[in-house]
Parts: structure tokens; C-alpha cells; sequence
């Protein structure tokens, strides 16, 4: 496969400690990069840019490469690795941040090691929008760009995640942030506004309930993959991107029938995240796994 097919993702990994009605994890490998490169790379292959600390564990950073993710663009830097604490025991549809300790991430200005450049296939994950502006003017030509953010983004930058939003292909955004970002309470106005700020593609995640894909053209929703037992949802938002924008890349062709099977595919890979703590399941599971819940899920959904 060609640097015409690999994914770029720009993002954090973290470590995460996170309690649930399933368990406690301490300091487990988190962050949006960490969540998206792994999925993806069930798909094609990724290049990741992101920072750590010196302290940063050598056994986290054999679980990425494990997967085959390159992490020439991991930056390791004196100090300490971003930490985020949260909670699901009131809500597993909603994390309750205990505590937030940017630590080296706060200083973070993504540079591309040589090669990186070539990429197609671009994630930006939640960061600053002014940092994603950053990254968007290192490239030119015909790119597929994905984007992500969060309520923060929309509260305290608004106008430069609209400028943002306005250089990318697709916009990933839970139904809250779609909400708040808009100011519409109807989802599918507010599918329609984010389409107006420039990308051809907008995808509302709605977690227990499923996905909306939003274009000029065409709408379409997928439920989520029925499951017993959830864990952790922790990821589940950026392995939907990964799955997502993996698929796309493998196919290397935007039309509708892989826009809305790539759909499905961030449905599936999200599904297999919140089984378990931090990316511990996508260590359990191979190829034959992922397409055998694939095809269960068409099933699923088939009339």
C-alpha cells in the first residue's frame, strides 16, 4: 500500500484512569490518537503525531506499534504525559471528568516528520482549532481531511473552529457538540448547518443510539451494535473515526456506497471499544473478528 492510502492522525495519547460500574483502570493508555490509529490500522496503514512525557510507558508504546501504527511523530518531551481521570458510574452514556492534567500536551505544536507530508488520508483529533488550522496549512492538493472537537472548542473558539471545519472533508461531532455548535435542538437542522460551515460529509454520533451521516446529497443512519456488557465508552467516539476513515482509505474511492459502509464499519470497531478498558479488546481480536461482526451487523439492520 502506497503514502498515497496511509492515514495521518494528529492528536494526544494520554493515560487514563477511569471508574466504571465494570471496574477502575489506572493510568491506562488513552488519548484520541492512541484510539483512532488503532482502529484504522485494522484498515491501513497510519502515521501518528502527538506528545508524551519522559515517563510515558515503554509497554504502552509497544501496544501502538504492535499494530503497525509508525510513531516517528510521537515527540517525547521532559516532564510529564497528559492525564485524564473520568467517571461513568452515574452515567455511561456521559464522563464525569474528575481531573484534567495537560501536563507536556499543553505546550504541544505538532511538527511532520519527513514522509508524513504524503498522506491522503488526514485526521485531526480533538486539540486546539487553532493547531488543526496550523497542520491544515501544511498541505495542499487533493486530501480527505476528518476533523473532531469538543464543547471547550465551540464555547471558547468558535469562530477558528468554524474556519477549521470549513477547510476539512468531514466533520465528527457527538449530538451535543452538533447541537451546541448550531444552535438548533433538531438534529437534522443541525446536521444541515454543519454542512453549511464547508465539508461535504457531516457525521453526528449518538453513542447507545447510533450515527447520522449528513450530506448535500443524501442522509443516513445506522443504529449501534446491540450489546450486553459495556466497560468502558471511553474511545468509542475516535475508533468510530478510525474505523471510518480507515475504510475509506483502504477502498481509496469517495462515493456513496463507501461513505455509508464506512459508516457501519465506525459502528463496529466503536463497538468493540467499549467492551473492555482503554484499547484492551483490539488486542483480542483480529480481521476475521471485525468482518464476521461486520456482516452480523447488516443483518442487524437489513430489511
Amino acid at each position: 500500500m502506497t503514502a498515497f492510502n496511509e492515514i495521518l492522525v494528529i492528536g494526544s495519547v494520554a493515560l487514563d484512569t477511569i471508574k466504571s460500574p465494570a471496574g477502575y483502570s489506572k493510568e491506562i493508555l488513552g488519548g484520541s490518537a492512541a484510539y483512532f490509529s488503532i482502529s484504522a490500522s485494522f484498515f491501513a496503514p497510519v502515521n501518528l503525531v502527538a506528545t508524551v512525557g519522559s515517563d510515558f510507558p515503554d509497554a504502552h508504546r509497544k501496544t501502538i506499534t504492535s499494530f503497525g501504527v509508525d510513531l516517528k511523530g510521537l515527540e517525547v518531551k521532559d516532564g510529564l504525559t497528559f492525564r485524564w481521570e473520568g467517571s461513568y458510574v452515574k452515567d455511561m452514556n456521559c464522563a464525569e471528568t474528575i481531573e484534567t492534567q495537560l501536563n507536556v500536551f499543553a505546550e504541544f505544536k505538532p511538527c511532520l516528520p519527513k514522509g508524513y507530508e504524503k498522506s491522503k488520508y488526514i485526521f485531526l483529533a480533538n486539540i486546539d482549532p487553532d493547531l488543526q488550522i496550523f497542520i491544515l496549512k501544511r498541505f495542499s492538493g487533493k486530501r480527505f481531511i476528518g476533523c473532531d472537537s469538543m464543547n471547550h472548542w465551540i464555547k471558547n473558539k468558535n469562530s477558528s473552529l468554524k474556519e477549521m471545519i470549513k477547510k476539512t472533508s468531514i466533520v465528527f461531532l457527538n449530538d451535543m457538540e452538533a447541537k451546541m455548535l448550531s444552535g438548533e435542538s433538531n438534529m437534522l437542522k443541525a446536521g444541515k448547518y454543519l454542512l453549511s460551515l464547508g465539508p461535504k460529509f457531516a457525521v453526528v454520533k449518538r453513542g447507545e443510539y447510533g450515527a447520522i451521516l449528513f450530506s448535500k446529497d443524501f442522509i443516513f443512519m445506522v443504529p449501534a451494535y446491540l450489546l450486553e456488557d459495556v466497560r468502558d465508552p471511553t474511545g468509542a467516539g475516535d475508533t468510530f473515526a478510525g474505523g471510518f476513515m480507515g475504510y475509506l482509505a483502504k477502498t481509496n474511492k469517495i462515493n456513496e456506497k463507501n461513505i455509508k459502509n464506512a459508516l457501519l464499519w465506525g459502528s463496529v470497531m466503536a463497538s468493540f471499544t467499549v467492551q473492555d478498558f482503554s484499547i484492551n479488546r483490539f488486542l483480542k481480536i483480529n480481521k476475521k473478528t471485525i468482518e464476521k461482526r461486520y456482516g452480523d451487523f447488516k443483518k442487524l439492520i437489513a430489511m
